[in-house]
């Protein structure tokens, strides 16, 4: 095969095929409606108020636990210390995906009803042009 027939091939398969080799759909294949959209959000919403409720009942214990364990010199203590701001900031970085998530898909459906309304008022109003003329 010449240079030439190879990167034909080359660049059609690349068009063919998306980032790391995947085919790229011809045509759309994600549908989501607003009740979708919705229950997403809501079990979004859901988890992060249990989370906030639920997630920290450990973590002042196991500070309290840290801090006794290494003024007894036990070296324990600091690995407890660890444990405890590790998970601090995982609880942290889960309620904030929780809200994004929640935050997200709530504009994203008003954004959709939005569009929608616009389009919706927009063919009216051409109906009632086309009437006037």
């Amino acid at each position: 095969m010449s240079f030439e027939e190879e990167w034909s091939s080359a660049r059609t398969t690349a068009a063919a095929t998306g980032r790391g080799g995947a085919r790229v759909a011809t045509r759309p294949d994600l549908k989501v409606d607003g009740d979708e959209l919705g229950a997403v959000g809501s079990e979004a919403y859901g988890l992060h108020q249990r989370l906030s409720r639920d997630g920290d009942h450990a973590r002042p214990a196991t500070f309290d636990a840290a801090v006794a364990l290494t003024g007894a010199d036990f070296s324990s203590g600091a690995a407890l210390l660890t444990v405890h701001d590790r998970w601090n900031t995982q609880l942290h970085t889960l309620l904030d995906a929780c809200a994004q998530i929640s935050n997200h898909l709530d504009y994203s459906a008003a954004t959709h009803a939005r569009e929608e309304a616009d389009i919706a008022a927009s063919f009216s109003t051409s109906k009632i042009n086309e009437c006037l003329t």
